[in-house]
Protein backbone atom coordinates (compact mmCIF):
# COMPACT_ATOMS: atom_id res chain seq x y z
CA UNK A 1 0.00 0.00 0.00
CA UNK A 2 0.97 3.73 -0.84
CA UNK A 3 2.53 5.60 2.37
CA UNK A 4 2.33 9.43 1.29
CA UNK A 5 -0.10 11.13 -0.56
CA UNK A 6 0.08 12.35 -4.53
CA UNK A 7 -1.01 15.12 -6.54
CA UNK A 8 -0.84 15.61 -10.26
CA UNK A 9 2.61 16.55 -10.92
CA UNK A 10 1.44 19.58 -13.40
CA UNK A 11 -1.56 21.15 -14.92
CA UNK A 12 -4.24 19.35 -16.88
CA UNK A 13 -6.76 20.81 -19.77
CA UNK A 14 -9.72 19.22 -21.00
CA UNK A 15 -12.21 20.34 -23.40
CA UNK A 16 -15.40 18.59 -24.45
CA UNK A 17 -18.75 18.51 -24.19
CA UNK A 18 -21.39 17.16 -21.33
CA UNK A 19 -23.13 14.30 -22.31
CA UNK A 20 -26.51 15.21 -20.58
CA UNK A 21 -26.51 18.74 -21.14
CA UNK A 22 -25.10 18.60 -24.48
CA UNK A 23 -23.44 22.00 -24.03
CA UNK A 24 -19.15 22.69 -23.95
CA UNK A 25 -17.15 22.39 -20.79
CA UNK A 26 -13.57 23.30 -19.80
CA UNK A 27 -11.51 22.12 -17.41
CA UNK A 28 -8.63 22.15 -16.07
CA UNK A 29 -6.50 20.05 -12.85
CA UNK A 30 -4.70 21.78 -11.02
CA UNK A 31 -1.72 20.40 -7.79
CA UNK A 32 -3.01 20.70 -5.00
CA UNK A 33 -1.51 20.91 -1.47
CA UNK A 34 -1.38 17.72 0.67
CA UNK A 35 -4.75 17.22 2.65
CA UNK A 36 -6.97 19.47 0.61
CA UNK A 37 -8.47 16.14 -1.17
CA UNK A 38 -10.62 16.53 -4.43
CA UNK A 39 -12.08 20.01 -4.76
CA UNK A 40 -14.15 21.48 -7.73
CA UNK A 41 -14.06 24.92 -8.26
CA UNK A 42 -17.43 26.31 -10.35
CA UNK A 43 -16.20 29.49 -12.32
CA UNK A 44 -17.33 32.37 -13.89
CA UNK A 45 -16.47 33.91 -17.49
CA UNK A 46 -13.52 36.10 -15.69
CA UNK A 47 -12.52 33.17 -14.12
CA UNK A 48 -13.83 33.71 -10.67
CA UNK A 49 -14.44 30.79 -8.38
CA UNK A 50 -18.33 30.99 -8.25
CA UNK A 51 -18.40 28.18 -5.73
CA UNK A 52 -16.28 25.72 -4.46
CA UNK A 53 -17.10 21.88 -4.08
CA UNK A 54 -15.42 18.80 -2.23
CA UNK A 55 -15.79 15.62 -3.96
CA UNK A 56 -17.57 13.61 -0.46
CA UNK A 57 -20.32 11.50 -0.24
CA UNK A 58 -21.75 13.80 1.81
CA UNK A 59 -22.26 16.14 -0.88
CA UNK A 60 -24.18 13.50 -3.33
CA UNK A 61 -28.09 13.79 -3.93
CA UNK A 62 -30.06 11.26 -4.87
CA UNK A 63 -29.09 10.29 -8.25
CA UNK A 64 -29.61 7.76 -10.78
CA UNK A 65 -28.13 8.90 -14.00
CA UNK A 66 -24.99 10.46 -13.13
CA UNK A 67 -23.02 11.28 -9.78
CA UNK A 68 -23.74 14.72 -8.40
CA UNK A 69 -22.17 16.71 -5.81
CA UNK A 70 -23.88 19.76 -5.47
CA UNK A 71 -27.06 21.08 -5.62
CA UNK A 72 -29.12 19.57 -8.42
CA UNK A 73 -31.68 22.74 -8.93
CA UNK A 74 -28.52 25.17 -8.25
CA UNK A 75 -24.39 24.82 -8.45
CA UNK A 76 -23.18 21.58 -9.10
CA UNK A 77 -21.29 19.69 -10.91
CA UNK A 78 -22.52 16.63 -12.62
CA UNK A 79 -21.23 13.50 -14.10
CA UNK A 80 -18.07 13.17 -11.92
CA UNK A 81 -17.20 9.47 -11.94
CA UNK A 82 -15.32 8.97 -15.04
CA UNK A 83 -12.99 11.79 -13.99
CA UNK A 84 -13.55 10.64 -9.84
CA UNK A 85 -12.34 7.27 -10.65
CA UNK A 86 -9.72 8.10 -13.02
CA UNK A 87 -7.81 10.31 -9.91
CA UNK A 88 -8.78 7.31 -7.14
CA UNK A 89 -7.24 4.28 -9.24
CA UNK A 90 -4.24 6.20 -10.85
CA UNK A 91 -3.18 7.29 -7.07
CA UNK A 92 -4.18 10.97 -7.15
CA UNK A 93 -4.74 12.14 -3.25
CA UNK A 94 -5.31 16.01 -4.00
CA UNK A 95 -6.38 17.96 -6.84
CA UNK A 96 -8.13 21.40 -7.12
CA UNK A 97 -10.67 20.85 -10.46
CA UNK A 98 -11.55 24.26 -11.86
CA UNK A 99 -14.56 24.01 -14.21
CA UNK A 100 -15.96 26.07 -17.05
CA UNK A 101 -19.94 24.21 -16.79
CA UNK A 102 -21.41 22.50 -14.30
CA UNK A 103 -20.79 18.42 -16.04
CA UNK A 104 -17.57 16.76 -16.62
CA UNK A 105 -16.66 16.25 -20.62
CA UNK A 106 -18.02 13.19 -21.27
CA UNK A 107 -14.79 12.91 -23.85
CA UNK A 108 -15.44 9.18 -25.78
CA UNK A 109 -17.60 8.25 -22.82
CA UNK A 110 -14.83 6.32 -20.03
CA UNK A 111 -11.87 7.07 -17.77
CA UNK A 112 -9.41 6.73 -20.94
CA UNK A 113 -8.50 10.34 -21.65
CA UNK A 114 -8.42 11.10 -18.19
CA UNK A 115 -5.61 8.16 -17.26
CA UNK A 116 -3.43 9.36 -20.34
CA UNK A 117 -2.89 12.78 -18.91
CA UNK A 118 -2.59 11.73 -15.80
CA UNK A 119 0.00 9.32 -16.86
CA UNK A 120 1.62 11.70 -19.06
CA UNK A 121 2.11 14.74 -16.42
CA UNK A 122 3.15 12.05 -13.47
CA UNK A 123 2.49 12.34 -10.22
CA UNK A 124 4.12 14.16 -7.04
CA UNK A 125 4.51 12.29 -3.86
CA UNK A 126 3.65 14.47 -0.43
CA UNK A 127 5.47 14.37 2.83
CA UNK A 128 1.24 13.50 4.47
CA UNK A 129 0.77 10.01 4.87
CA UNK A 130 -2.24 8.72 3.06
CA UNK A 131 -5.66 8.23 4.59
CA UNK A 132 -7.32 4.79 4.40
CA UNK A 133 -10.47 3.26 5.94
CA UNK A 134 -10.75 0.02 6.99
CA UNK A 135 -13.56 -2.04 6.92
CA UNK A 136 -14.43 -4.01 9.86
CA UNK A 137 -17.55 -5.87 9.50
CA UNK A 138 -19.96 -6.75 6.39
CA UNK A 139 -22.46 -3.45 5.46
CA UNK A 140 -24.87 -4.46 2.89
CA UNK A 141 -27.67 -2.32 1.44
CA UNK A 142 -30.57 -3.42 -0.64
CA UNK A 143 -33.16 -1.58 -3.55
CA UNK A 144 -35.62 -4.48 -4.74
CA UNK A 145 -33.56 -7.06 -6.45
CA UNK A 146 -30.20 -4.98 -6.24
CA UNK A 147 -27.92 -5.32 -3.62
CA UNK A 148 -24.54 -3.80 -2.67
CA UNK A 149 -22.21 -4.99 -0.03
CA UNK A 150 -18.85 -3.82 1.77
CA UNK A 151 -16.76 -6.57 3.30
CA UNK A 152 -13.43 -6.59 5.45
CA UNK A 153 -10.60 -7.61 2.78
CA UNK A 154 -6.48 -7.07 3.11
CA UNK A 155 -7.02 -4.69 0.10
CA UNK A 156 -9.15 -2.70 -2.26
CA UNK A 157 -11.20 -5.58 -4.39
CA UNK A 158 -14.70 -4.41 -6.79
CA UNK A 159 -17.04 -7.84 -7.46
CA UNK A 160 -19.35 -6.35 -10.05
CA UNK A 161 -22.67 -8.38 -11.21
CA UNK A 162 -24.94 -6.59 -13.92
CA UNK A 163 -28.27 -8.99 -15.85
CA UNK A 164 -29.85 -7.51 -18.05
CA UNK A 165 -33.10 -9.01 -20.03
CA UNK A 166 -30.83 -8.09 -23.18
CA UNK A 167 -29.68 -11.09 -25.21
CA UNK A 168 -26.95 -8.02 -25.89
CA UNK A 169 -25.85 -7.90 -22.22
CA UNK A 170 -27.30 -10.52 -20.52
CA UNK A 171 -25.63 -12.05 -17.20
CA UNK A 172 -21.93 -10.68 -16.48
CA UNK A 173 -19.09 -10.59 -13.84
CA UNK A 174 -16.53 -8.42 -13.27
CA UNK A 175 -13.84 -9.16 -10.08
CA UNK A 176 -10.26 -7.79 -9.32
CA UNK A 177 -7.79 -5.50 -7.20
CA UNK A 178 -7.45 -2.01 -8.42
CA UNK A 179 -4.50 -1.20 -9.06
CA UNK A 180 -3.32 1.50 -11.78
CA UNK A 181 -2.46 -1.23 -14.39
CA UNK A 182 -5.68 -2.87 -13.50
CA UNK A 183 -7.96 0.42 -14.35
CA UNK A 184 -6.07 1.57 -17.11
CA UNK A 185 -6.53 -2.34 -19.09
CA UNK A 186 -8.91 -3.58 -17.76
CA UNK A 187 -11.73 -0.54 -16.95
CA UNK A 188 -10.76 2.62 -18.47
CA UNK A 189 -11.89 2.30 -21.86
CA UNK A 190 -15.18 1.06 -21.12
CA UNK A 191 -18.28 3.27 -22.17
CA UNK A 192 -21.37 4.38 -20.73
CA UNK A 193 -24.36 2.57 -22.40
CA UNK A 194 -27.88 2.96 -23.52
CA UNK A 195 -30.92 2.03 -25.08
CA UNK A 196 -32.10 3.32 -28.36
CA UNK A 197 -36.23 2.91 -26.85
CA UNK A 198 -34.63 5.27 -23.99
CA UNK A 199 -33.77 8.33 -26.25
CA UNK A 200 -36.87 10.51 -26.67
CA UNK A 201 -38.00 10.29 -23.02
CA UNK A 202 -33.97 10.95 -21.96
CA UNK A 203 -34.27 14.27 -24.41
CA UNK A 204 -37.73 15.03 -22.82
CA UNK A 205 -36.27 15.13 -19.02
CA UNK A 206 -33.06 17.22 -20.57
CA UNK A 207 -30.61 14.53 -20.47
CA UNK A 208 -28.17 12.83 -22.89
CA UNK A 209 -28.01 15.94 -25.03
CA UNK A 210 -24.43 15.14 -25.69
CA UNK A 211 -24.52 11.55 -26.32
CA UNK A 212 -23.09 10.18 -29.76
CA UNK A 213 -22.34 7.06 -31.28
CA UNK A 214 -18.81 8.44 -30.58
CA UNK A 215 -19.37 8.77 -26.43
CA UNK A 216 -21.69 6.02 -26.02
CA UNK A 217 -22.20 2.31 -26.73
CA UNK A 218 -26.29 2.23 -27.99
CA UNK A 219 -28.24 -1.19 -27.85
CA UNK A 220 -31.36 -0.73 -30.63
CA UNK A 221 -34.68 -2.01 -30.80
CA UNK A 222 -33.54 -5.00 -32.23
CA UNK A 223 -31.00 -5.74 -29.20
CA UNK A 224 -27.77 -5.39 -31.41
CA UNK A 225 -25.20 -3.17 -30.97
CA UNK A 226 -25.94 0.12 -33.56
CA UNK A 227 -22.38 1.58 -32.66
CA UNK A 228 -20.22 0.54 -36.62
CA UNK A 229 -16.78 -0.40 -34.41
CA UNK A 230 -19.16 -2.68 -31.63
CA UNK A 231 -17.95 -3.47 -28.07
CA UNK A 232 -13.80 -2.79 -26.97
CA UNK A 233 -14.78 -5.92 -24.73
CA UNK A 234 -16.81 -8.65 -24.97
CA UNK A 235 -18.44 -7.89 -21.38
CA UNK A 236 -17.63 -4.03 -21.98
CA UNK A 237 -20.98 -3.52 -20.25
CA UNK A 238 -20.28 -5.06 -16.46
CA UNK A 239 -16.45 -3.24 -16.82
CA UNK A 240 -18.49 0.15 -17.29
CA UNK A 241 -20.27 -0.80 -14.50
CA UNK A 242 -16.88 -1.80 -12.50
CA UNK A 243 -15.38 1.77 -13.62
CA UNK A 244 -18.58 3.28 -12.27
CA UNK A 245 -17.97 1.76 -9.04
CA UNK A 246 -14.50 2.64 -8.73
CA UNK A 247 -15.42 6.36 -9.45
CA UNK A 248 -18.66 6.80 -6.52
CA UNK A 249 -15.89 4.80 -3.88
CA UNK A 250 -13.57 7.66 -5.10
CA UNK A 251 -16.03 10.14 -2.61
CA UNK A 252 -15.41 7.98 0.52
CA UNK A 253 -12.71 10.93 1.76
CA UNK A 254 -10.24 8.42 1.97
CA UNK A 255 -8.97 4.93 0.56
CA UNK A 256 -11.06 2.21 1.44
CA UNK A 257 -9.29 -0.72 2.20
CA UNK A 258 -11.97 -3.78 1.68
CA UNK A 259 -13.89 -5.65 -1.01
CA UNK A 260 -17.01 -3.43 -2.62
CA UNK A 261 -19.91 -6.32 -4.40
CA UNK A 262 -22.87 -5.30 -6.03
CA UNK A 263 -25.38 -6.94 -7.64
CA UNK A 264 -27.04 -5.27 -10.52
CA UNK A 265 -26.04 -1.59 -9.41
CA UNK A 266 -25.72 1.24 -10.00
CA UNK A 267 -24.93 5.06 -9.09
CA UNK A 268 -27.68 5.22 -6.22
CA UNK A 269 -27.16 1.89 -4.74
CA UNK A 270 -23.11 2.75 -4.97
CA UNK A 271 -23.78 6.08 -2.83
CA UNK A 272 -25.92 4.27 -0.44
CA UNK A 273 -23.74 1.42 0.57
CA UNK A 274 -20.89 3.88 0.61
CA UNK A 275 -23.15 6.27 3.16
CA UNK A 276 -24.29 3.09 5.04
CA UNK A 277 -20.52 2.27 6.04
CA UNK A 278 -19.56 5.75 6.48
CA UNK A 279 -22.72 5.78 8.80
CA UNK A 280 -21.84 2.92 11.30
CA UNK A 281 -18.84 3.82 13.34
CA UNK A 282 -18.63 0.12 14.33
CA UNK A 283 -18.24 -0.91 10.19
CA UNK A 284 -15.18 0.91 9.65
CA UNK A 285 -11.64 2.50 10.77
CA UNK A 286 -9.53 5.38 9.84
CA UNK A 287 -5.84 4.39 9.23
CA UNK A 288 -2.79 5.62 8.11
CA UNK A 289 0.20 3.39 7.28
CA UNK A 290 3.26 3.73 9.40
CA UNK A 291 6.31 5.48 8.29
CA UNK A 292 9.67 2.96 6.94
CA UNK A 293 11.49 4.99 5.06
CA UNK A 294 12.68 8.82 5.51
CA UNK A 295 10.09 10.99 3.71
CA UNK A 296 10.92 12.01 0.00
CA UNK A 297 9.02 14.30 -2.51
CA UNK A 298 9.59 14.13 -5.53
CA UNK A 299 9.07 16.88 -8.42
CA UNK A 300 9.53 16.30 -12.33
CA UNK A 301 9.71 18.68 -14.75
CA UNK A 302 6.87 20.96 -15.37
CA UNK A 303 4.52 19.59 -18.05
CA UNK A 304 0.94 20.30 -18.97
CA UNK A 305 -0.78 18.13 -20.74
CA UNK A 306 -3.78 19.56 -23.08
CA UNK A 307 -7.30 17.11 -24.12
CA UNK A 308 -9.46 17.98 -25.79
CA UNK A 309 -12.84 16.23 -27.30
CA UNK A 310 -15.16 17.23 -30.32
CA UNK A 311 -18.40 18.32 -29.42
CA UNK A 312 -21.10 16.27 -30.34
CA UNK A 313 -24.63 17.03 -30.59
CA UNK A 314 -28.20 15.14 -29.68
CA UNK A 315 -27.61 13.03 -32.69
CA UNK A 316 -28.46 9.10 -31.78
CA UNK A 317 -28.74 8.61 -27.99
Amino acid sequence: MIIHQHTIDARIDFDGVGVHAGTSVRLTLLPAQAHSGIVFHLMDAEGAIVRSIKALSSNVPATDLSTIVGDPSGQHVATIEHLMAALYAMGVDNVAIEIHGNEIPIMDGCSSAFVAAIEAVGLRSQVARRRYIRVLKPVRVQMGACVAEYLPHAGTRFEIEIDFPTPAIGRQTFAGELSPGLFRDELSRARTFGFMKDVERLWASGHALGSSLDNSVVIGDDDRIINPDGLRFVDEFVRHKALDAVGDQALAGGRILGCYRSYRGGHKLNAMALQALLADESAHEIVEMPERRRDIVRHSPLIAAAVAAPAYGPQTL
